[in-house]
């Protein structure tokens, strides 16, 4: 691949690892920028910032572009996208190839990379609702948690709650008294009544 196809995104405090360097670094403020120049954009650093990337090129309808990660561990999205982090990751960024995955995102628009939460809001110790992945009745009552991570195919998502086993489907709903959302370890600002995440009718292209 010619290096004016890739860009390389850097969050935080974080550096390119060496084998990505000659490439382009940009910011995670060019991201917008970097996929209009690129074919490929490379995202060093978590989940959430995987997210984030995820979900702006979703907004802008540029699911075209390529998405290589490169976490520094085994996060989440590594495992449920079955992809290596460390060296390992960097060198198959640069060098692997993209095909289409399924793209979970929830009615806000906000992509999930590598797994989201339903919890219990503020002090109360249990969740109290109703959660159906597609038309599986996931939990009726109260449990502790409810997660959900993408999966490499489709249908597209999986969910389990606390105690339970795991669900696949196209779409994960509930509807509670009330929901702390955690998308990628990111707390939502303010606790919700309903929640859905599902999959997008594009999926986006990772690279492996």
């Amino acid at each position: 691949m010619n290096t004016p196809d890739t860009a390389v995104l850097v969050f935080g405090d974080r550096r390119a690892p060496r084998s990505l360097r000659g490439l382009s670094i940009v910011g995670p403020d060019d991201v917008e920028a970097a996929s209009d120049a690129a074919r490929r954009l490379i995202v060093v650093g978590t989940d959430a910032d995987l997210a984030a990337v995820l979900t702006r090129l979703l907004r802008a309808e540029r699911l075209d572009v390529e998405l290589a990660f490169v976490s520094r561990r085994r996060s989440p999205a590594t495992r449920a996208y079955r992809i290596p982090a460390g060296r390992r990751a960097a060198r198959r960024a640069r060098r692997g190839s993209a095909r289409r995955v399924p793209l979970i995102r929830d009615e806000t628009g906000t992509a999930i990379a590598g797994a989201a939460h339903w919890r219990p809001p503020g002090e109360t110790q249990l969740l109290h609702g109703e959660a159906v992945v597609d038309d599986t009745v996931l939990f009726d009552g109260d449990v502790a948690e409810v997660r959900i991570e993408p999966t490499a195919t489709l249908p597209g998502l999986r969910a389990r709650a606390s105690g339970g086993r795991w669900v696949a489907g196209r779409a994960a709903q509930l509807g509670t008294t009330g929901v702390a959302v955690v998308r990628d370890g990111v707390p939502a600002p303010r606790a919700a009544r309903r929640s859905t995440l599902y999959r997008n009718t594009e999926g986006w292209l990772l690279v492996r």
